[in-house]
């Protein structure tokens, strides 16, 4: 769209941030004007009290079991009738006439010599101290209905008392608690058909930009789906809040104003995304500059990713203008935003779990900010771990989500150097453990064969870094998979530190590569070299590699215009398999895909799968 020269003067000098401010000062900043604390208790009944937080300490009521209960079918007795029994001079008792199953009062006593019929759960009736085993008895039909037992029961067996599971005036939870299933169950065993818990603060949340659009809609070029609302509904859900889902609030001054006036008087916390900038578009940081109790407390960090995140405090009420792009939005929630909501859920700071990793390649970082770079770890042979670097850039929605950690590089240093140790803060629950690493380039045809190991229970963690990408993890030893691109690249490679190709391709192989696949388009007797060295059956015949098999675990691929793929061996029983797959162009795609398909890993043969 066409703007006057004013306009577009203004939106030239795109202007930037307040008061640029270091992670820890922002966090006290923001905190100093709220109180961290419960909004509150509200009663909810049992069965909607699952993911709560207790508010009160809970105590029993009641006993657990109120009585005596036995513990298996058999027959309720006096031990000390049966303290002579043996298998030649049984103990013989009469039966009363009554049944003692769940839920039936027990109003007859067991006198002396005498024994009652109890199923599992059934009231011990008084006069009994033991339950004997209906397999360790046996019926004497006569006269009278008798049961003879053949050994001494012990005082006690088979009962539980009154009690023994919980007692009266008993501390079953604590406040604070979060309620699953198993503490449903407890509160539900002494009768307590409600509970007290911490009322869930709601959190008003909204998208802004003309370019967002909700997912579901149509797009046009330039727009983009609005991830950032989801993401952050649903983290509110998983700490405890409630979401109030405002929507998507275009660019336009007076609209997000009234977007956040409507969000103050819904919300307990207002947390929107977007347009927090001062460049060109971005509007919504100038929305809550019209909050004045005591307003904009933070508008620019030292860190990365988060730098334009502004923060807020209007009456109390914390106020959250996160970066538009998703990882930076995400990212400052759970930095800034989580532990508020945490503290108004009544839950305890999260713990920050860390593990010592080593980091496989050097990276580089912006000297003056605090930069946290996104990893996934992966556990080597040697028991270490490395931290394998993922990050696409804030933009990309699947940083933060496929990462299991991140480390801290300072803000005074530019660059972490191959080797190095780092402790990763742990996004998710540890380590992932995984059957098979595959690192390197994108395939569609790689991925369906990811996807039939998955389903034959292997666990696969694969990191789309590219090429070279995988070629370095395999020199650092992280590659149980290389996927290598065009072949072109690693001669270039090779050639740069004057290593000839097939003492290369030895040295890689070395680090736990079994075979090797590539782009063809090379000289024949460069294939060959890579298939001498790699052990693989390849098969050279004009432009097309034939489907061969040396082993019934082994199979070779085939060509289409430039493209190749080759799998390696599988051993099952170690839960290891060792593959290289080069990259299929999209006019080749389909024919990709079917050869990946019939060369999946099978248990002692090849599968055919299309």
């Amino acid at each position: 769209m066409m703007k006057d020269p004013a306009t577009l003067r203004r939106a030239a000098r795109q202007e930037q941030f307040l008061d640029v401010v270091s992670r820890d000062e922002a966090e006290t900043r923001f905190r100093q004007h709220l109180t961290l604390a419960p909004l509150g208790i509200e009663t909810v009944p049992l069965s909607m009290a699952r993911g709560r937080v207790l508010a009160v300490d809970m105590v029993a009521p009641v006993d657990a079991p109120g009585f005596d209960r036995a513990s298996v079918d058999g027959f309720a007795l006096r031990a000390a009738d049966t303290q002579d029994a043996t298998d030649d001079a049984p103990a013989v008792l009469d039966l009363n006439p009554h049944v003692l199953t769940p839920g039936i009062p027990a109003w007859d006593d067991v006198e002396a010599g005498r024994a009652s019929v109890i199923a599992t759960g059934g009231m011990v009736p008084r006069g009994a101290d033991a339950v004997v085993m209906v397999e360790q008895t046996e019926l004497r039909d006569g006269v009278r209905l008798q049961v003879e037992v053949s050994r001494p029961v012990a005082p006690g067996a088979y009962v539980a008392p009154a009690g023994s599971d919980i007692g009266r005036g008993e501390t079953l939870l604590r406040h604070g608690k979060v309620l699953s299933s198993r503490e449903i169950g407890m509160l539900a065993a002494v009768g307590l058909g409600e509970v007290q818990v911490w009322r869930r603060p709601r959190v008003a949340i909204f998208s802004t930009g003309d370019e967002i659009v909700a997912p579901g809609g149509a797009i046009r070029p330039g727009q983009v789906f609005d991830s950032n609302a989801a993401i952050l509904a649903a983290a509110v859900e998983e700490l405890g809040g409630e979401p109030v889902r405002l929507g998507i609030v275009r660019d336009d001054p007076v609209a997000l104003a009234e977007a956040l006036d409507a969000a103050l008087a819904t919300g307990d916390m207002v947390v929107l995304s977007g347009g927090t900038s001062k460049g060109a578009g971005d509007l919504a940081h100038t929305a809550v500059s019209r909050l004045d109790a005591p307003g904009i407390v933070v508008h620019g960090v030292a860190l990365k990713p988060g730098k334009p995140l502004c923060l807020a405090v209007q009456h109390g009420i914390p106020v959250a203008v996160l970066p538009g792009f998703p990882t930076s939005a995400i990212f400052t929630f759970h930095e800034f935003v989580a532990p508020v909501l945490r503290a108004y859920a009544g839950l305890p700071p999260a713990r920050r779990r860390t593990v010592e990793a080593t980091l496989p390649l050097q990276i580089g970082s912006e000297r003056g900010r605090l930069e946290y770079v996104m990893v996934s770890l992966i556990g080597r042979e040697d028991g270490g771990v490395s931290a394998y670097p993922v990050a696409k850039g804030s933009g990309a929605v699947t940083s933060f989500a496929q990462a299991d950690g991140f480390f801290a590089v300072p803000a005074g240093v530019e660059a972490v150097a191959a080797g190095s140790p780092v402790q990763v803060r742990l996004i998710g629950e540890g380590v992932p453990a995984a059957d098979l690493v595959v690192i390197g380039s994108q395939c569609a045809g790689l991925d369906l064969l990811i996807g039939l190991l998955d389903a034959e229970g292997f666990t696969v963690k694969s990191l789309a870094v590219g090429s070279m990408g995988g070629l370095a993890a395999a020199a650092f030893g992280l590659a149980a998979w290389l996927v290598l691109g065009a072949l072109a690249e690693l001669i270039e490679r090779v050639r740069l530190f004057r290593i000839p190709l097939a003492d290369s391709f030895a040295r890689l192989r070395g680090l736990r590569l079994q075979t090797f696949g590539t782009a063809l388009g090379h000289d024949a007797d460069q294939l060959r070299q890579v298939a001498e060295v790699a052990d693989a059956p390849v098969v050279l015949r004009a432009q097309r590699i034939e489907l061969h098999s040396r082993a019934p675990d082994a199979a070779i691929a085939l060509q289409r215009g430039r493209s190749m793929a080759l799998l390696g061996r599988a051993d099952h029983e170690g839960r290891r398999a060792h593959v290289g797959i080069g990259v299929l162009d999209g006019s080749t795609m389909r024919g990709g895909v079917a050869l990946y398909a019939e060369a999946v890993i099978a248990r002692g043969k090849t599968q055919r799968h299309r």
